[in-house]
């Protein structure tokens, strides 16, 4: 069992910035990666930025070059660092940690934090 505490969201005028963090408690031995979806009023849920337990980094090409993701390994604690926010880039953005075990993924989810960006 892993639970996810997410903050970090507010509003931000279009070109700001935003850091989110997310931590994690309980089995964390079980993850195996960890990253950042987030989801605007009547779209799906779309993965911004994920990182492997080895370091690995991947991000969904709206955010490229804007957003980065790093992890505290002491503090158990992932961040989504968002420069020049966009007001596309509204949406409540949730946390995500994966399991990869042998009976395939598992995916544990924030409480999810609103992100909203003025125009």
């Amino acid at each position: 069992q892993v639970q996810l505490v997410e903050s970090g969201g507010g509003l931000v005028q279009a070109g700001g910035s935003l850091r989110l963090s997310c931590a994690a408690s309980g089995s964390i031995f079980s993850i195996n990666a960890m990253g950042w979806y987030r989801q605007a009023p009547g779209k799906q849920r779309e993965l911004v930025a994920a990182i492997t337990s080895g370091g690995s980094t991947n991000y969904a090409d709206s955010v490229k070059g804007r957003f980065t993701i790093s992890r505290d390994n002491a503090k158990n604690t992932v961040y989504l660092q968002m420069n020049s926010l966009k007001p596309e880039d509204t949406a409540v953005y949730y946390c995500n940690a994966r399991h990869d075990g042998s009976s395939g993924e598992y995916d544990y989810w924030g409480q999810g934090t609103q992100v909203t960006v003025s125009s």
